[in-house]
């Protein structure tokens, strides 16, 4: 029977200049890219690439918080899975990532609105 663990979540708030980094040594240490994900909070994005490890169950959140006009290196060349999130991150809310492996050029999904998530998007969001 597998012996029962209590991991602890943590969430680690890091500057752009420590992702690949802090991605790399995830993955040296067998963690996996669980999930990634944007968010347009208080006219900044907050970008959070979630680690798992599967056999201590381990969670650990590497959180950027950006300005939106901030690039932002892409983790693909280090966790190839990773070329969804960043390209709906791109799409969705406008995060400038740069050598995304795989860019779908704004056409992973089929939207009318431009970046409906981001700072320019309808509904009085505006930047700056």
């Amino acid at each position: 029977m597998a012996k029962v663990i209590h991991p602890e979540e943590k969430l680690e708030t890091i500057e752009v200049g420590d992702l690949l980094p802090r991605v790399m040594r995830m993955k040296k240490e067998g963690m996996r890219l669980s999930q990634a994900c944007a968010a347009f909070i208080d006219e900044k994005f907050e970008l959070s690439y979630s680690f798992a490890d599967d056999v201590t169950y381990q969670y650990t959140t590497l959180r950027l918080v950006i300005e939106p006009d901030t690039e932002v290196p892409s983790i693909t060349d280090i966790v190839p899975p990773a070329v969804f999130y960043e390209n709906e991150m791109k799409e969705l809310f406008g995060v400038k990532i740069r050598m995304i492996s795989v860019d779908y050029q704004d056409k992973l999904y089929r939207i009318k609105e431009k970046q409906p998530f981001g700072p320019d998007a309808e509904g009085g969001r505006t930047n700056g």
